[in-house]
């Protein structure tokens, strides 16, 4: 198989799922922007409402944090199950392993592009018109897009091996809900080297934290971090993918058998 047409195959995939999924639900794909909505409102009501949380523009605030956020959650956990729920073709083909993860990658960020056009509108409507800083905005998509593709590689290897990984994957994520600064600002934190190494060691904080700078602050992000973030990323795409075209005779054989 060619690149193109590996890359065909999963720009093919993807739209028939999401073709498929448009008539199994009555809201169809919209479910995708009606979903961090919901958790939107539900944030809104408990920090700004119950608690009075002291974040300027709270509602701004969290739905950058949502929206980019929920990308990432959602698409790892179906990319991990990606290999499983494809076990017959996988028993009947020696495709390569990684097409199913990208597939459901691909698919959920032509999901995404609904999204982030409702953030633009909504920061709009509220008066962050665009700006220089704004042009920051497709690098830090591409980071967090080669993000989502090493976790969901090994999302996908993982729960191959061990379905088990499924439930961790979840409650992963639900951990990374309230470690990322999704409905709190990272500023908060007093110790300025707890907050540094909370960026450092998380780059779903990271990236969460520079969209804001750039959509909110008009700050520049990190550069130095985020080159060397960019960096480390291509660097484990590279082992992540060698090492599911290596062994993917084993990760055949666990999906069939497990």
């Amino acid at each position: 198989m060619t690149l193109k047409q590996y890359f065909s195959l999963v720009d093919t995939i993807a739209r028939l799922s999401l073709k498929a999924e448009a008539r199994r639900y009555y809201f169809g794909f919209w479910w995708w922007v009606i979903e961090p909505l919901l958790y939107v409102a539900v944030f809104y009501v408990v920090f700004e409402k119950f608690l009075g949380t002291r974040t300027p523009d709270f509602l701004m605030f969290l739905i950058v944090g949502k929206f980019t956020f929920i990308w990432f959650s959602k698409t790892v956990n179906y990319a991990g199950n990606s290999l499983i729920a494809n076990a017959g073709l996988i028993g009947r083909m020696d495709l390569p392993k990684t097409l199913f993860p990208l597939a459901v990658i691909l698919e959920c960020t032509y999901r995404q592009t609904a999204v982030f056009a409702l953030l633009g509108m909504a920061l709009i409507l509220d008066g962050y018109l665009p700006n220089a800083y704004w042009l920051w905005v497709l690098p830090l998509i591409c980071v967090e897009a080669l993000l989502i593709v090493v976790c969901g590689f090994i999302a996908s290897v993982l729960v191959c091996i061990k379905r088990d990984f499924a439930l961790l994957i979840n409650l992963g994520m639900l951990f990374l809900l309230f470690m990322s600064g999704v409905f709190w600002d990272l500023s908060a934190i007093s110790d300025q080297s707890t907050q540094e190494a909370l960026l450092f060691w998380n780059p779903v904080a990271f990236l969460l934290h520079s969209f804001r700078q750039v959509l909110l602050w008009q700050q520049t992000p990190d550069l130095a971090h985020l080159i060397g973030l960019t960096l480390l990323l291509l660097g484990g795409l590279a082992l992540v993918a060698n090492g599911m075209a290596r062994y993917r005779y084993y990760l055949a054989q666990r999906v069939v058998t497990t």
